[in-house]
């Protein structure tokens, strides 16, 4: 009696405010556990931003110091000094450039017919396609340095660039988001006397951007932390993309670990702030993919 009562002057439930407070600490609950999800993924990346403004000595202090005092951003600077860093960060943007635009291109040149055109063996050239995806990238070098030898193109930009300029898994995204795309899109297209040409790229590939921005995020990473090939096609240091170059920094100053850990930092920089730019299409586009 006195709860109904209690309910009437209230209005509030007694099961209520129990599903209230069970929703309130299991929400505290899954907001902790990716607190600790997160810092475990951001662990790594914490302390190697630690260590690059810490003084050398700090570095092999033990208990090892997680916050660093004093901050040194003196670091930094000096990396620029050591090595000529511009032109290693130059060196890179024109091979993301290039690789991220050939990508970009040819795959949705590749993804277009294979999913929105009927020939005869469309399947087979897809399966085709596919089935190289389980050759290891290590299995084509030795290929691929032939080939760029005989095209002449050893120890240029373009060296670097052509053998990944093509990916499979680009084209198969690609080939997924196109056929997300309702059919009514293209009749009415053709109807209204649409080429071929205009079909794809004033119609196709605008409805398609998230998956192209998933293609260039991939891509940016690809290319911007590219190490081995650069170093096995590049015989000029000079021509070194940033990892590469950065390598050697390890290799040069072993001793001296924030010199190394602030190059890194700054070789990481432009892919956290593409995604950051690009995380809403990215996630739109991984979504798309998966529902084709």
């Amino acid at each position: 009696m006195n709860e109904a009562i209690n309910v009437i002057r209230t209005g509030i439930r007694p099961n209520s405010k129990r599903r209230s407070w069970k929703k309130v600490i299991s929400a505290v609950i899954v907001y902790l556990l990716l607190f600790l999800i997160a810092l475990v993924f951001l662990g790594p990346f914490l302390w190697l931003l630690s260590t690059s403004l810490k003084v050398n000595a700090n570095v092999y202090k033990f208990p090892p110091q997680l916050i660093p005092w004093p901050i040194n951003f003196k670091n930094y600077l000096d990396v620029f000094h050591i090595m000529p860093l511009w032109s290693y960060i130059w060196n890179t943007i024109v091979m993301t450039f290039l690789g991220v635009v050939l990508n970009v291109v040819i795959c949705t040149a590749t993804a277009y017919p294979i999913a929105r055109i009927h020939f005869p063996g469309r399947n087979f050239v897809f399966y085709a396609i596919i089935s190289t995806m389980i050759l290891p990238n290590a299995a084509g070098m030795i290929v691929n340095f032939i080939l760029i030898q005989k095209l002449h193109l050893y120890n240029t930009v373009w060296g670097v660039v052509l053998p990944s300029a093509v990916s499979v898994f680009n084209i198969f995204l690609l080939r997924q988001a196109f056929i997300t795309i309702p059919n009514d899109m293209e009749y009415s297209s053709r109807i209204d006397g649409a080429s071929e040409f205009r079909i794809f790229w004033n119609i196709m590939v605008p409805m398609i951007r998230p998956a192209i921005a998933t293609v260039v995020i991939f891509d940016f990473m690809g290319f911007w932390n590219s190490m081995i090939w650069p170093v096995i096609i590049l015989d000029d240091k000079e021509k070194y993309p940033l990892t590469a170059a950065l390598q050697y920094l390890q290799g040069n100053l072993a001793y001296n670990f924030p010199y190394i850990a602030a190059g890194t930092i700054i070789s990481v920089i432009p892919i956290i702030l593409i995604f950051l730019v690009l995380q809403k299409q990215f996630i739109n586009g991984m979504v798309g993919a998966v529902k084709g």
